[in-house]
């Protein structure tokens, strides 16, 4: 059985997004998003566009089970995507790929990823995670989770914290030239709402 890209998106989504989470920070229109991310990178860096598909929709099947159960998201969507891919008919060959993809996506295991597939979905999930929308993520996340927008010391787990533990460091660990091009403008607009922020929080703006 052989995929076109639009049927393999279709396949996968009917399977898949039952298991995304209600979470406006990780849910079904985040791994559109990073699909869409994947092919603009994959046109001008190469790799296997159907592979980057299926990682990209899949790469947080297993993060609802991260919020309910505590266990690692990226590999409980590996064990997800193994199973639906298989039943989709999806290329037996390929599958090895996409589970590679998402078992290295993950920013916090710090993870060097070998493969341009790997490299891509990395580099598309930390884009989603910088600029307007991953303002509106960070702040939802937060909400979500009663975690405090910000606080009077660095270093407390608020919001505005994340922005500095995380947020601005993935400029620097992006893999392709196309999405250090990208990330710049993402970077200077959150940088300059941190500003504006702060700033209206001491009563100056």
């Amino acid at each position: 059985m052989s995929l076109s890209q639009d049927t393999l998106a279709e396949s996968i989504r009917k399977e898949a997004e039952k298991h995304y989470s209600d979470d406006p920070s990780h849910d079904w229109l985040h791994a559109e998003r990073v699909c869409r991310m994947c092919m603009r990178i994959c046109g001008e860096e190469g790799g296997d566009p159907k592979v980057l598909i299926a990682a990209a929709l899949l790469h947080d099947v297993g993060m609802k089970y991260e919020l309910e159960q505590g266990v690692d998201h990226s590999e409980k969507s590996v064990e997800i995507a193994k199973e639906i891919l298989s039943r989709i008919g999806f290329p037996s060959e390929k599958i090895s790929m996409v589970l590679e993809a998402i078992r290295e996506h993950r920013f916090r295991k710090g993870v060097k990823a070998v493969s341009i597939e790997s490299r891509i979905l990395q580099d598309a999930d930390r884009l989603d995670a910088m600029g307007a929308i991953g303002v509106a993520r960070s702040f939802a996340h937060g909400g979500r989770r009663r975690i405090p927008m910000y606080s009077s010391g660095r270093g407390t787990g608020s919001t505005v914290d994340h922005f500095y533990e995380k947020l601005l460091k993935l400029k620097n660990s992006l893999n392709t030239e196309t999405a250090r091009r990208i990330a710049e403008e993402r970077h200077a607009f959150m940088e300059e709402f941190l500003s504006r922020f702060l700033k209206e929080i001491e009563g100056e703006a």
